[in-house]
């Protein structure tokens, strides 16, 4: 028993365990991601409905992720960190001070917002799909409204994940995505019968008040203790606000970058919107599970590193996390190019959701892949520059992004439709990338350069074979099952899909990359 206690206080508390857990949970938040937009696809298909569902996302989307979600990650766990540090228990600001006021202002920036946004739905919906009519205009305005509520839920819900990531405690902040994917197909198979359409949208309130209450317990037991202040003149307080403006500026470009496509999105062919949401989705999965995970438990330690002035400890976490999330999201992304058609047949190939459909969203996402290792390191390079309290240029950053993002997508979706609203997107997110790291080095000095290319030459050696092998099963076993049925289209993407893994880690073994070794984890990780 006690030993079973100290691996979970372990995985909970560090680092790599921190990962671990999140990874877990990822892993099903994804696959109840996938159940969720399978759900979707099989009963509406691409089209009006699922084109309204999450054009009403964008409004709600505008406000909380570009006010809360990175904004506060980026800001707030520093500051925390630096107060809880301090220890005061002298009746002086402290940690838990600054989280109830953090959490007051931005509940009530969250009202007085959806509260506006509520109110001129109307104009904002005609606004941002400019091509919708109609009953699909009605039910997109519908939508919007009732998941504004969703914004307030997740304001005060996103300050107690900056909490508990914090203090390094992961597993109910992992759990969260859990439950608010839950909500969501609750409300496609229970709330749609009873309420129709409008269903979609409460279900996506239900999940984020789910994903509130399932990190509560865990809050209040570490010490937490709402109170009644603002602290607008403290220090910490306005610190935050410093650190967040930048990062807001630049989340609201990013959101702006949203709402383009989703214009241009919305006066294509109808179900193009969807189309590109639906291979997001599925390209976002790897991301989400392995790159985000990495990112999110490494940003605590790097924090404590630049506050106690350790540059070697932090270029070590750095470094280290780099390599880890190449050599997972390098191979996906070839892996998710070869099998992209298989994939998309699997996932969402059921109900109204017919061929075409599956061969528009397969090409989405073998686009969508070829940025995938991009879209893997922006986390932690933008947290890196968290780290030492510095928001400013991976806004910079972002907004040049974002431009090329959105020119991209006004000269290409004339001319190849949603596919062009991809290619934007994948060469916006390489340049993003590329930018990011030239300006750390400059920053650092040297990034550990050395061992992060001799490891993704080592990398994308083995991906190669492995790869090659993949496709000759593929190939093999498409010839020899019927691929006509979801039976044999599983059959051959499981088959080659594990041929391709085990090839992979063979190679991996065979030129010693330090990923797979145990070398190459960092033992001397703080509990």
């Amino acid at each position: 028993m006690n030993l079973i206690k100290s691996i979970l206080k372990k995985l909970n508390n560090s680092i790599t365990g921190g990962a671990i857990v999140i990874a877990i949970f990822s892993i099903l938040a994804k696959l109840l991601g996938l159940v969720r937009d399978r759900l979707l696809a099989s009963t509406f298909g691409v089209g009006d409905i699922l084109d309204a569902y999450y054009a009403a996302f964008k409004l709600p989307d505008l406000i909380f992720n570009t006010l809360v979600l990175g904004a506060l990650a980026a800001a707030f766990i520093p500051i925390f960190i630096s107060l809880k540090q301090k220890d005061n228990n002298n009746g002086e600001f402290n940690h838990w001070q600054l989280s109830s006021a953090v959490m007051n202002i931005i509940f009530i920036a969250m009202v007085i917002l959806g509260a506006i946004v509520f109110v001129g739905a109307n104009k904002l919906v005609s606004l941002i799909a400019p091509g919708f009519s109609g009953e699909k205009l009605m039910l997109t305005i519908q939508l919007t409204r009732v998941m504004l509520l969703s914004i307030l839920l997740f304001g005060v819900s996103n300050v107690l994940s900056g909490i508990l990531q914090s203090l390094k405690k992961f597993t109910m902040f992992a759990l969260a995505a859990v439950m608010y994917n839950l909500g969501i197909i609750f409300g496609i198979v229970c709330l749609v019968k009873t309420l129709g359409p409008i269903g979609l949208a409460w279900g996506v309130v239900v999940g984020a008040g789910l994903h509130l209450l399932i990190q509560l317990p865990a809050v209040i037991k570490a010490g937490f203790k709402w109170q009644p202040v603002l602290g607008l003149r403290h220090k910490a307080v306005q610190q935050i606000g410093k650190l967040m403006l930048p990062r807001t500026l630049g989340l609201a470009a990013g959101q702006i970058n949203q709402v383009v496509i989703t214009i241009i999105a919305s006066t294509l062919i109808s179900g193009s919107l969807a189309v590109f949401n639906l291979a997001f989705n599925l390209q976002s999965v790897p991301i989400g599970i392995f790159a985000v995970s990495l990112a999110i438990t490494a940003f605590p330690a790097m924090s404590e590193s630049f506050s106690q002035q350790d540059k070697g400890k932090f270029l070590e976490r750095f470094s280290i996390t780099v390599r880890r999330i190449l050599w997972l999201v390098i191979p996906m992304s070839i892996f998710m190019i070869a099998l992209r058609a298989q994939i998309v047949r699997l996932v969402l190939g059921a109900g109204q959701f017919d061929w075409q459909d599956t061969v528009l969203t397969a090409n989405a996402l073998g686009v969508f892949a070829i940025s995938l290792f991009a879209q893997g390191l922006i986390p932690l390079l933008a947290r890196a520059f968290y780290a030492f309290q510095n928001t400013k240029i991976p806004v910079i950053i972002s907004l040049i992004s974002v431009s090329v993002n959105i020119v991209g997508s006004i000269i290409l979706a004339p001319k190849f439709g949603v596919i062009g609203l991809v290619i934007a997107f994948t060469v916006a997110s390489i340049i993003q990338v590329v930018l990011l790291l030239v300006v750390l080095r400059q920053k650092i000095g040297h990034l550990d350069e050395k061992k992060i290319v001799l490891s993704a030459i080592k990398i994308i050696t083995a991906t190669i074979g492995a790869v090659i092998c993949l496709q000759v099963t593929k190939y093999i076993v498409g010839n020899a099952v019927d691929m006509q049925t979801f039976i044999g289209v599983l059959t051959q993407f499981v088959t080659a899909g594990v041929v391709g893994s085990l090839v992979y880690f063979i190679l991996s073994w065979v030129l010693r990359s330090e990923e797979i070794k145990k070398q190459g984890t960092i033992n001397k990780e703080q509990e």
